[in-house]
């Protein structure tokens, strides 16, 4: 694979529109998610291609459009904050961090809110059981997207982790600035261990 051409590697030809690039290098992505060394090398043959059209469009010979991921901005590496160009240098980050769509935002955010509301009118002996609910939820969300269980679940269990220690830092600072706190500790723990579970479903790949 590694002899091949970037387009060749991506199984296009050198006339191929922006659009059909971005889509054959998703297809073999999705393909080989699993070889870590082909999907590295998928997207270097992604960016070796968008930075020859970018040279060409320097040229005059095409037009790139501006929605194109590899911005011409990364050429101008000596004014160019380093957050601008995080998601061509670091391509692990790309596939782990999930574009969802307003609908899928919103129907997870409304699971959440739920659950969260609950944990508000009910005692504290009952917020494990909420939280379970949104384990499995959690794990559902992400599964669905990839249908890996193992990965799913082991995202869901430190979601879970990093909640209930924000949980606990944040009702420590709150008693530190004397803030009055309407809910109980357990209760703030579950909400913000909710708010996690909603993050890591809408935005973790």
């Amino acid at each position: 694979m590694s002899e091949q051409s970037p387009y060749e590697v991506l199984g296009i030809n050198d006339s191929a529109s922006f659009e059909e690039i971005q889509e054959a290098k998703n297809h073999l992505r999705q393909k080989y998610r699993e070889d870590n060394k082909v999907v590295e090398t998928i997207e270097v043959a992604y960016d070796a291609i968008i930075m020859d059209r970018l040279r060409m469009r320097q040229e005059g010979k095409i037009k790139v459009p501006d929605r194109i991921r590899f911005p011409e901005k990364s050429l101008e590496i000596s004014s160019t904050p380093l957050f601008l160009s995080l998601d061509d240098s670091l391509p692990w980050l790309q596939s782990l961090i999930d574009t969802p769509s307003f609908n899928d935002i919103f129907g997870m955010a409304g699971i959440f809110t739920a659950l969260s509301t609950f944990i508000m009118l009910i005692s504290s002996s009952k917020i494990p059981f909420i939280l379970v609910l949104g384990v499995f939820a959690n794990i559902y969300f992400l599964n669905r997207k990839e249908q890996r269980f193992a990965r799913a679940f082991f995202i869901t269990i430190i979601g879970l982790f990093i909640g209930i220690v924000s949980g606990t830092i944040i009702i420590s600072l709150l008693k530190n600035t004397n803030f009055s706190i309407i809910l109980a500790p357990d209760q703030l723990t579950g909400i913000v261990t909710l708010v996690v579970f909603w993050l890591i479903s809408s935005f973790i790949h």
